[in-house]
């Protein structure tokens, strides 16, 4: 941009770490190096390396002269599906890096691992995963740095009689986002309930779904998962981010928590659904199908003969809970799905 600077429409350029007008080189000083200056001459200019401003000395004291506007790189990023938006995402673990001005305007989108799930057994089917932590604000502030990006694996599938394993957190800047929990084992003496962003599903013996929003945060980052009926032998669905998972009833697996919608990047997609509770055949009488899910959540084992299906695994970059297995004879396909992996979005205006 041009500035006059003796009568003279000279430039101002940054050039080897260094900003320079027209030659003159302003030394560069962080904000404690500024203010360790004992004598500093009034007119005295230098570039500030932590605001990335050019700072000019008077007898109020130093005052911004020049600022550099606020610039962010990192992960994939989108300039066109939003307009007037620049949206940074991350599927995988990396680095938001912001120089310039402070921005003040942005919105994030941080959704953990869903949780994974437990197979079918001992005529039970499996309690499903719940679905990851989603976390989302608009408003946030973002200063010159480097902010490293978690985004959260889900959790895998047990193949015994034990929990599911939880999903891992995601993490931008101060927010974290809690993985989910893992679906409830059908060995229920050594298997309690697991909590989570929001819970798994219970199974066997009426056992109650895990809490979500562990820890708690505001506004929530989950729902608790079904509490299995004890007159039933299938799995409860796991805690979705916008309802919690519903109870079995009879053979049939139980739904998942429905996921909540974000239009982040300039359309509406829902994300982080619980898993499926698992169906069973268990004892006799009708064949049953799997628990249904949505948004991410991967639906229940099937336990109908035709056809006899596994546990699904929640879908990628949703943080969806893995669908509980079918117990079906203790059949190779009774196991259970893992939970989906996270995502991280970051958008802010461009103008």
């Amino acid at each position: 941009m041009g500035i006059q600077i003796n009568g003279t429409n000279d430039t101002i350029s940054a050039a080897d770490g260094a900003l320079e007008v027209s030659g003159f080189t302003f030394e560069n000083k962080t904000t404690a190096q500024r203010n360790a200056g004992v004598s500093t001459a009034t007119g005295s200019a230098i570039y500030n390396t932590t605001t990335d401003q050019l700072e000019v000395y008077s007898p109020a004291g130093w005052i911004v002269g020049a600022a550099i506007p606020f610039v962010a790189t990192g992960g994939t990023e989108d300039t066109t599906s939003r307009s007037g938006y620049k949206i940074h995402t991350f599927t995988s673990p990396g680095t938001l890096t912001v120089s310039g001005e402070p921005n003040t305007s942005v919105e994030y989108l941080v959704i953990a691992g869903g949780g994974g799930s437990n197979h079918g057994g001992g005529g039970y089917g499996g309690g499903a995963g719940g679905a990851g932590g989603y976390r989302t604000a608009t408003g946030f502030e973002l200063t010159p740095g480097s902010y490293p990006i978690t985004v959260g694996a889900g959790g895998a599938r047990d193949p015994g009689g034990d929990p599911g394993s939880p999903g891992n957190p995601s993490i931008f800047s101060t927010i974290t986002s809690t993985g989910g929990g893992g679906g409830t084992g059908w060995n229920y003496s050594t298997s309690p309930s697991q909590p989570g962003g929001s819970g798994g599903g219970g199974t066997r013996n009426a056992q109650t779904g895990g809490t979500g929003n562990t820890p708690p945060t505001s506004p929530p980052q989950g729902n608790p998962g079904g509490t299995q009926n004890g007159a039933s032998f299938a799995g409860a669905g796991g805690g979705g981010a916008g309802t919690a998972g519903s109870g079995s009833v009879s053979g049939a697996g139980a739904a998942g928590g429905t996921g909540a919608s974000s239009s982040i990047t300039g359309t509406s997609v829902s994300r982080a659904g619980g898993g499926g509770g698992g169906g069973t055949s268990y004892p006799g009488g009708p064949a049953t199908g799997p628990g249904p899910a949505s948004d991410g959540g991967g639906p229940g084992g099937s336990a109908s003969s035709a056809p006899v299906s596994a546990g699904t695994p929640g879908t990628t970059n949703t943080g969806g809970g893995g669908g509980g297995g079918a117990w079906v004879s203790d059949s190779p396909l009774s196991i259970g799905g893992n939970g989906g992996s996270g995502i991280v979005i970051i958008a802010y205006p461009t103008s």
